[in-house]
């Protein structure tokens, strides 16, 4: 096992390591061949080291479209880069590594909240129209946002309007008029505005999630924590307010916005929160008709459903996600003979809510986020179950989000502090060293033990989580039917272990395989329209061999197959 541990500020910056290709797959050929590896040298290694760092690269098509439907990473900027040894991660680290995430396959980011904050996690927004100092200058966020769009990769960021923190101006300039009203006074809104901002209640509060205005009479609503004070999103003079901030960093070249926390907008009152989420989308179409919306309800299907009503583009896929959701249960449930056809079941039925709600909405699939556990904490240890969970999550369709570290097997937790926030935002794992970027991690971080290798180490291992997670998203970008097509179930595959679907896209079918057992299984290749289908691309657990002999493709334990 490898330890990060919360190392001093005074760390030095060193040049980045070289990045390497991807581990074995194969080619779009009916014969199953493979194809030979690509040799790939630094020009600082010596002869003697050639062979150590020979790798295979997956040689697909890169069938990628410049629009809304993309593969995001997210991003925790306080402990990704570091570039100026200070131990936080800033703007300069994060566009520093832009080719590392270009180069894993990534053309989307999602940036947590980058706005001016008194916390390590920035939720707690003091200026909404400023970057965090410790992040960088404002400047530094438009050269990211530059080499972004250089690279076609599209930034979206938090916006963060279910709240603000308690030493916003808007709040503390509230906060001092009424402190100032005498018991008999009532808020005189030409005078202060801003009290019309929050959820203010004088006298005694019962209500759940309200919080005493210290030398005052009043209460503000306050559901997370006294010092995120909740907006009053029913004020048109807030409402203004906003479009403001929305059209100042979509003008700068922001390509859309998370939306955190959307079913709190009206706590306990979805319809409320739903027009919340429909004025937000359609001032942002308004300013740019590509912007790409997605929200954060983290809720049962039943309510992600009506969220779904506003119009917006995407809402995190929870029912699939986490330790408790259906791809781990699946998973765990791998070689039981049924639970990979009802894995695909799953997948069809959702995506079929979201289209029949808005045809032009799509999933936002996720395995692990800032929120809940890493992958490698509930599908660890074993290393099969982690790639293939990964997998899943990545090909399953729609706008797939990848949490920064999963590629590596990053671990969100320690022994005696399962849930503690910071632990889940531990440094970006690029090595062992402590240098090369390398963060210390918020403040209040236990020392996290991981269960894999550094990025440094398993950029050199073709059977690594990293190398392996980089060539499925390479199957992905080469196949746009699978982010876009339209699913059923392949019911000609019979064996319950395998998730079988046909997802079809501008008239063109494939076929997507995924065996969630660790058997080997013979499959009998079908036909689509009386045309024979052959392998497009295949990838084994640990890059095992793919064949296909006599109409029959032989699926590696916890195998990847794309027939076209």
């Amino acid at each position: 096992m490898k330890r990060i541990r919360k190392i001093s500020r005074n760390i030095k910056k060193q040049c980045m390591g070289m990045m390497l290709g991807a581990i074995l797959a194969l080619s779009g050929c009916g014969s199953g061949a493979i194809q030979e590896p690509t040799e790939v040298v630094s020009e600082e290694t010596t002869e003697a080291e050639q062979e150590s760092v020979q790798v295979m690269e997956l040689e697909l098509p890169d069938n990628r479209v410049d629009d809304n439907n993309r593969m995001y990473y997210e991003v925790f900027v306080y402990s990704f880069a570091d570039s100026d040894g200070d131990g936080i991660g800033d703007l300069k680290g994060l566009t520093e590594r832009l080719d590392y995430i270009e180069d894993l396959g990534c053309n989307g980011i999602w940036l947590m909240p980058v706005n001016a904050s008194t916390t390590y996690h920035k939720y707690d927004v003091t200026d909404y129209y400023a970057i965090d100092p410790e992040y960088g200058t404002l400047e530094d966020f438009q050269a990211f946002l530059k080499e972004c769009e250089e690279r076609h990769i599209k930034v979206i960021m938090d916006l963060v309007v279910n709240h603000s923190s308690s030493k916003h101006p808007w709040f503390t300039e509230a906060a001092e008029y009424l402190r100032a009203l005498s018991p008999e006074q009532e808020p005189d809104l030409t005078e202060c505005p801003y009290v019309d901002y929050y959820h203010f209640v004088k006298g005694e509060a019962d209500l759940s999630g309200y919080v005493k205005l210290e030398g005052s009479d009043y209460y503000y609503e306050a559901q997370f924590w006294d010092g995120m004070p909740d907006l009053n999103l029913g004020s048109e003079a807030l409402r203004t307010e906003l479009e403001k901030v929305m059209s100042y960093w979509l003008d700068m070249g922001v390509g859309g916005f998370r939306l955190d926390a959307v079913k709190e907008y009206y706590t306990g009152h979805p319809d409320e929160s739903v027009e919340v989420i429909s004025w937000i989308v359609d001032y942002c179409k308004s300013v740019k008709e590509d912007a790409y919306i997605v929200g954060e309800a983290w809720d049962s299907q039943n309510a992600i459903e009506h969220y779904y009503e506003s119009g917006i583009d995407s809402l995190f896929n929870f029912p699939f996600a986490q330790s408790d959701g259906i791809i781990a249960k699946s998973i765990r449930s791998a070689g039981d003979g049924k639970a990979g056809r009802a894995l695909a079941e799953d997948i069809v039925d959702y995506h079929t809510m979201i289209r029949d709600i808005n045809e032009q909405a799509s999933d936002a699939p996720f395995l692990s986020n800032h929120d809940v556990g890493r992958a490698s904490g509930f599908l660890g240890p074993d290393l099969e179950k982690v790639k293939f969970g990964n997998a899943v999550n990545i090909l399953m369709g729609g706008n797939a989000f990848l949490y920064y570290g999963e590629e590596l097997g990053m671990v969100g937790s320690v022994k005696g502090a399962p849930g503690k926030d910071e632990n889940k935002r531990a440094p970006m794992y690029w090595n062992d060293n402590g240098d090369d970027g390398m963060t210390a991690g918020p403040p209040d971080m236990d020392e996290v033990v991981h269960r894999f290798e550094s990025y440094e180490q398993q950029k050199e291992d073709n059977e690594s989580i990293y190398h392996y997670i980089r060539n499925i998203i390479r199957i992905r970008n080469a196949y746009p039917q699978i982010g876009r097509g339209i699913e059923t179930v392949a019911q000609e595959i019979e064996d319950g272990d395998i998730v079988a679907l046909w997802k079809e896209y501008d008239g063109e079918s494939v076929l997507l395989l995924m065996n969630n057992s660790d058997q080997e299984k013979a499959v009998s290749i079908p036909e689509r329209d009386g045309r024979k289908l052959e392998l497009g691309a295949g990838l084994g657990i640990s890059g095992e061999e793919l064949t296909v002999e006599d109409g029959t493709l032989t699926l590696t334990p916890f195998g990847v197959a794309v027939l076209k």
